[in-house]
């Protein structure tokens, strides 16, 4: 059985750094095979740009498994692509249509500067993480796993926080750029453990306060960054981090 394959126009936004203006540059990949991810079809693209000898496009990947974060785009205006709960490295061409025209640009946000293309500098992430979004533990051996009881319920609510693996598409997606889903995932993953009540007068207050400094926008409740994020984390983390950040105030 043959591999079905597609032609696509492309517009992709280059700029040298995050000094240069930027523009979007039209380019015509042909023959995509629709068994294809998303970053296979930009590595097709940079085959082509390398053998015309221009200057490949650049974008951020890593594992292209759907687990590291590394990847992301707005495409077509949505962060991650058309399909719900998928990563872009993890998005496939079948998804698209023959002469189907794509917009790809970077992350849109004042915390997240372009370095190069479509690469964003998202370490404003690991500064918010360094605030508070760990906990005091001895280091050895695993403890007994009966040593500290903790409901399925609350566990599974907590893995499924944990599940974030802070690609921004939250950000990106947000009209006001806001990082509230990501950080309420990190505090939430621990806030709802035993062993993250050591710092859990401190976290949610240090961890907002540094989102606020690196210049996120505020939540107002649009949902679009559950809509867009691919571990599909819910918006009622947000709550919960509204909840323990209010607790970490009175604490003071």
């Amino acid at each position: 059985m043959s591999t079905k394959k597609i032609d696509l126009t492309v517009k992709i936004w280059r700029q040298k750094n995050s000094n240069d203006k930027g523009r979007l540059e039209t380019y015509t990949v042909k023959e995509v095979s629709t068994d294809s991810s998303f970053l296979e079809m930009l590595d097709l693209v940079n085959e082509n740009l390398i053998l015309e000898g221009k200057e490949p496009v650049a974008f951020d990947h890593d594992c292209r498994e759907g687990i590291c974060g590394m990847c992301g785009s707005v495409v077509n205006g949505e962060a991650h692509g058309p399909e719900a709960g998928t990563t872009l490295c993890q998005l496939h061409m079948r998804h698209f249509k023959n002469g189907e025209t794509l917009v790809i640009e970077p992350w849109r946000a004042k915390a997240f500067p372009v370095l190069r293309d479509l690469v964003v500098d998202r370490s404003a992430f690991d500064r918010i993480i360094s605030a508070g979004g760990y906990v005091s533990m001895n280091v050895g051996g695993a403890p007994d796993g009966n040593a500290i009881p903790v409901p399925k319920k609350t566990a599974d609510l907590s893995m499924d926080a944990a599940s974030c693996i802070g690609c921004g598409a939250c950000v990106a997606a947000c009209p006001n750029a806001s990082a509230m889903l990501f950080v309420s995932a990190k505090v939430s993953q621990l806030a709802l453990l035993p062993q993250g009540k050591a710092e859990g007068s401190a976290r949610a207050k240090n961890m907002v306060e540094k989102m606020d400094e690196e210049g996120f926008g505020n939540c107002t409740n649009i949902g679009e960054c559950e809509a867009a994020c691919p571990k599909e984390i819910n918006l009622t983390n947000i709550a919960r981090l509204n909840r323990e950040f209010f607790k970490s105030t009175l604490s003071e």
